[in-house]
């Protein structure tokens, strides 16, 4: 059974469209539950999901995505967690996907990716993510592991404000624990939309070499917020 896990912060604009999405694309009898871990929205975002009658468990949480995600993995009941950001839609039948990946061995992935965007470059971006190189990944393209390996791993670190779905990705990989379904999951490009692609994928690419040449979370976090914020 799969435990899917939203973290939201004003998420107001898509968060209806996604658990609706979520439910008509899955076998309801693979899904324990569906768990929305807010970290304090100021909009309307916990009012529309406890509006719908879609038996959605609603979390309040400290903010920071990794908290967050954390949180709603204590309160899981699913042998499989599903992580997912409240802009990202998985394929249809994602349960299923996901599901036989486990079955076959593989106790963590992704989907490939897809933006919501004809932008030549983040056509290509979506494009090298059916890949399996390190560089390809990041939290927008979900991500599932099983109950047993996110515990042993310890879950997300909590000390990241950004990043944090890299540095589990990390450990993944380090344990060459990792597949990428492929199959495309569709994501906002609002990001790139709000500051400009090229900008974006500046400050994306340095925010990845200062973590590579030993950065801390403070000093990434830090960037993140003078730049991109």
């Amino acid at each position: 059974m799969i435990s899917i896990i939203i973290p939201v912060l004003n998420e107001s604009e898509t968060i209806k469209d996604l658990l609706y999405h979520l439910i008509d694309n899955a076998s309801l009898n693979s899904i324990s539950e569906i768990i929305v871990v807010d970290g304090g929205s100021t909009d309307d975002t916990k009012d529309i999901v406890k509006s719908l009658d879609l038996n959605i468990v609603l979390l309040d949480s400290e903010k920071g995505r990794a908290k967050q995600m954390n949180f709603g993995a204590k309160h899981a009941k699913g042998d499989i967690l599903y992580f997912l950001h409240a802009d990202s839609f998985p394929p249809n039948r994602y349960d299923k996907f996901i599901i036989d990946e486990v079955h076959k061995g593989n106790n963590a992935g992704c989907f490939r990716l897809q933006f919501d965007s004809n932008h030549w470059w983040l056509r290509l971006a979506s494009w090298l993510t059916q890949f399996s190189w390190r560089a390809c990944r990041g939290g927008d393209q979900s991500q599932f592991i099983t109950r047993a390996l996110f515990d042993e791993i310890g879950g997300y670190d909590e000390n990241y404000i950004i990043y944090e779905d890299n540095i589990l990705i990390n450990e993944l990989y380090k344990r060459n624990e990792f597949v990428v379904i492929n199959k495309k999951l569709r994501t906002s490009a609002r990001m790139y939309d709000k500051h400009g692609v090229w900008k974006v994928q500046y400050h994306f690419w340095t925010i990845y070499v200062k973590k590579w040449f030993g950065a801390s979370a403070d000093e990434m976090l830090a960037y993140y917020k003078r730049h991109l914020c």
